[in-house]
């Protein structure tokens, strides 16, 4: 687990709650320190603050996605002002982000749900097979067309989630509950942004998506 953040007492802060929550945690103050200390050794995921000194967190965010074939998890913290920056980061390939102030107890509950849909991957499950996309739950990856797509963990979440329930539609607030697995999330604004990046990802023309349909007034709903 890497911490990254500027403010020395918000970054000791954080560290200490997930050590407390039994996380093993390193801390770096910029941007260049925590990419060096990626390099040395590669976290289970990144608490990344975006308004950095020198790299800012969002040209971390662009290197580790290119470095990283893997794909290290990513947490946000940004300020209440930075909505731009925060969608940028989510196109990027962020899993979660938090605002500044925050509780550190939330933190760790967001820590935990991302890395529990990775550790809790079906092992057996077999592939979801379509015409013209597989989805392999054991491997999470997704091949459409021929072609791998690149997904992050959570836009492979909610590929998943709803290719599970074919023909089912789920309320924004639901998507939330299910795959983000907390309820006190508020901000669904973070759905339509991950269905939206999903859609250019895995649809022939993402404005007349074939597989993730709008409901409207409802939600979204897969159609196999």
């Amino acid at each position: 687990m890497l911490v990254v953040d500027d403010e020395p007492t918000i970054a000791e802060v954080v560290a200490r709650y997930l050590e407390r929550a039994g996380y093993r945690t390193r801390v770096a103050s910029d941007g260049a320190q925590a990419l060096e200390l990626v390099a040395r050794q590669r976290p289970d995921l990144v608490v990344l603050d975006l308004m950095l000194p020198g790299v800012d967190g969002l040209e971390v965010m662009r290197r580790l996605r290119e470095q990283d074939r893997e794909r290290i998890a990513l947490i946000l913290l940004t300020a209440k002002g930075e909505e731009s920056d925060r969608i940028i980061g989510l196109r990027l390939g962020a899993d979660d982000y938090v605002v500044k102030p925050f509780s550190p107890a939330e933190l760790v509950a967001r820590v935990d749900a991302v890395l529990r849909r990775v550790d809790t991957s079906p092992a057996q499950e077999a592939p979801i097979e379509l015409s013209d996309m597989t989805i392999d739950a054991a491997a999470r990856r997704v091949f459409v067309r021929g072609e791998e797509a690149q997904l992050t963990q959570r836009e492979f979440d909610v590929l998943l989630f709803l290719a599970r329930h074919p023909g089912q539609a789920f309320s924004r607030n639901q998507l939330m509950d299910a795959i983000w697995q907390y309820s006190f999330y508020t901000d669904t604004s973070t759905v339509t942004v991950h269905i939206r990046r999903l859609r250019a990802k895995i649809e022939s023309d993402p404005a007349q998506p074939r597989h993730i349909e709008t409901v409207w007034g409802v939600g979204y709903r897969f159609a196999p």
